[in-house]
């Protein structure tokens, strides 16, 4: 069978489904889903676990229930499922995520910094810190200042590795905003 003519097939079996012909819809559903299970499988060659393609040609045969009416009867309907397939597929990939995550503290002792003589001086840093409230005073000066990590200063300071996260990532943009304004004054 060409793929024209499976296309004919499913737009047929789709307009009698929604003249309410419910055997027609069944046999739509049942033609659509190897055509999606084969192009998610295409897709997520990396993925080990077959439910995850499943999962994909379950999500896909939903979206096509709730949505069969934004269908245009006049056009071809192999488009229309091919957009709802790539839709989903988009969405699990992005579920899933693509990205490689490398905490911090993996690479902190790798980072380079140059030193550029006409950087901030000590004053200047402690003016600024200064700005700041006194658990984030003391987050930055333990992790930036004293190379502390954040394991070791949540522990010294009492409070969880995620608190600790959270409050030097508050203290950092205040401090980055603070020096962006007083470089403004400059």
């Amino acid at each position: 069978m060409t793929a024209s003519s499976r296309e004919d097939d499913w737009a047929a079996s789709m307009r009698a489904a929604m003249a309410g012909d419910a055997g027609a819809y069944h046999s739509f559903l049942v033609s659509v889903a190897p055509h999606v299970r084969a192009v998610a499988r295409a897709r997520c060659r990396d993925v080990d676990a077959a439910g995850e393609v499943e999962d994909i040609v379950q999500e896909v045969l939903l979206t096509i229930h709730l949505k069969r009416g934004t269908w245009d009867p006049s056009r071809p309907i192999g488009p229309w499922v091919a957009a709802i397939t790539r839709n989903k597929l988009i969405d699990v990939l992005r579920r899933r995520g693509h990205r490689i995550s490398i905490p911090i503290e993996d690479v902190m002792d790798t980072l380079h910094v140059e030193d550029k003589g006409d950087g901030l001086l000590a004053r200047d840093i402690d003016t600024m810190l200064a700005q700041l409230k006194a658990p984030q005073r003391e987050i930055v000066r333990s992790i930036s200042l004293d190379g502390s990590s954040i394991r070791e200063t949540a522990q010294r300071l009492r409070m969880t590795e995620g608190a600790v996260r959270v409050a030097l990532h508050r203290a950092l943009k205040a401090l980055g905003a603070l020096y962006r304004s007083s470089a403004r004054e400059d």
